[in-house]
């Protein structure tokens, strides 16, 4: 028996693994997380998104989400976060499983709101600004509904930089003012009015129709037919 060949047996060639193509990549539309903690956050989130949408109704080349799985770079489903609230300028509202950026002409969001809840920690929100800092976002908002806090960042010489004064500030972006009214977030659009629940918008179109039907009881009341007006 050959003394060497017993000491130093041959050694197998190592197989190459196929890699995975990016098209065999599962993309989740689910990361498992709620929506939201508790109602307070809810209702804040709900009232940004539709705010915002709304204010853009008729633009067909901006996209508002809320809390949809935002993906950055193609080829790996590990690099992900959920923004409370985003905006993509350059790109058609529609319904989305997730954000896969390379397939939306490369276009990162350019605004995001974040709501606290109590469960945030400091290191889930460091984590979330670096991911935003890193991947383009160019107006990142955080309001905590429970202290009453606000804070912004906006895109400077590629980097995100704090907004020294958030009362009265103007999104460079949206056209939308923020304010804050002892603890709560105050939103209002470029023509004044203020963002609102879908309960006060059902309240307040419920006593526009009270008033209505007021005005036209008094014309019917001096023999006028409001119908014929």
């Amino acid at each position: 028996m050959n003394a060497t060949a017993t000491l130093n047996p041959p050694v197998a060639p190592i197989q190459k693994l196929n890699p995975v193509s990016p098209a065999e990549i599962i993309y989740p539309d689910s990361d498992g997380l709620p929506m939201a903690d508790n109602t307070k956050q809810f209702r804040y989130i709900v009232m940004i998104q539709g705010g915002i949408a709304a204010l853009f109704a008729h633009d067909p080349n901006v996209f508002v989400a809320g809390d949809l799985l935002w993906y950055p770079v193609e080829g790996d489903n590990t690099i992900r976060v959920a923004p409370d609230v985003m905006v993509v300028f350059g790109r058609p509202p529609g319904d989305w499983g997730s954000y896969r950026q390379w397939q939306e002409d490369g276009l990162a969001p350019q605004v995001v709101f974040e709501v606290l809840s109590p469960g945030n920690t400091l290191a889930e929100m460091t984590r979330k600004f670096q991911f935003y800092d890193r991947y383009g976002v160019e107006e990142y908002y955080i309001y905590d509904p429970d202290r009453g806090e606000l804070d912004g960042s906006i895109r400077r010489d590629g980097r995100l930089e704090s907004v020294q004064q958030m009362q009265g500030w103007i999104s460079p972006r949206l056209s939308v003012r923020f304010t804050l009214l002892g603890i709560d977030l105050m939103l209002y659009r470029p023509d004044g009015r203020r963002f609102e629940t879908f309960l006060e918008l059902e309240q307040r179109a419920e006593s526009e129709h009270q008033r209505a039907e007021r005005l036209a009881e008094r014309l019917r009341a001096l023999g006028v037919d409001p119908n014929a007006l």
